[in-house]
């Protein structure tokens, strides 16, 4: 059986133009088991705005359907589509651009400044970095050392 990755992956190149078709985008695509059932979840998003359940449901069919026909995954497994929330996931540079001013809570894969967790406003996104207001100080944290990262929301 592929890696859970692989199938992620396969997914998300099989979802991309689908999703712009709808005027949406793929935010994430996780592929994982929980107990003894493998859920496929894909997080689309509107650049302009949220998404729907109509939007859901208009990217679930035809994407639902060309994955059992390519037999992807290879095995059984329940399709889910949503919006990836007010917390949701922040991967690429257009992500964090997308949303500086906004709460963040970034984790790096190893130490970085002494510390691997990351907490504060997005002020800037660069080609190579995010930089966050972290305990009123700014710092950048290089993309290539993040190992999660998403938006906080603050009540």
């Amino acid at each position: 059986m592929p890696a859970a990755n692989d199938v992620a992956g396969a997914v998300a190149a099989i979802a991309a133009p689908l999703a712009e078709g709808l005027g949406l985008e793929i935010v994430d695509v996780e592929f994982r088991k929980e107990g003894a059932r493998w859920f496929l979840r894909v997080f689309v998003d509107r650049p302009e705005g949220g998404v729907t359940l109509k939007d859901c449901e208009a990217l679930s069919v035809p994407l639902g359907k060309t994955l059992d026909e390519r037999n992807i995954p290879k095995h059984e497994y329940f399709l889910e589509v949503s919006s990836p929330g007010l917390e949701r996931v922040l991967k690429k540079p257009a992500d964090f651009n997308r949303f500086v001013g906004k709460n963040a809570m970034i984790i790096t894969a190893k130490p970085f400044n002494g510390r691997r967790k990351f907490s504060g406003n997005i002020i800037a996104a660069g080609e190579n970095e995010v930089r966050l207001e972290v305990d009123g100080k700014p710092i950048g944290i290089p993309y290539t050392a993040i190992s999660k990262a998403n938006l906080v929301f603050k009540w």
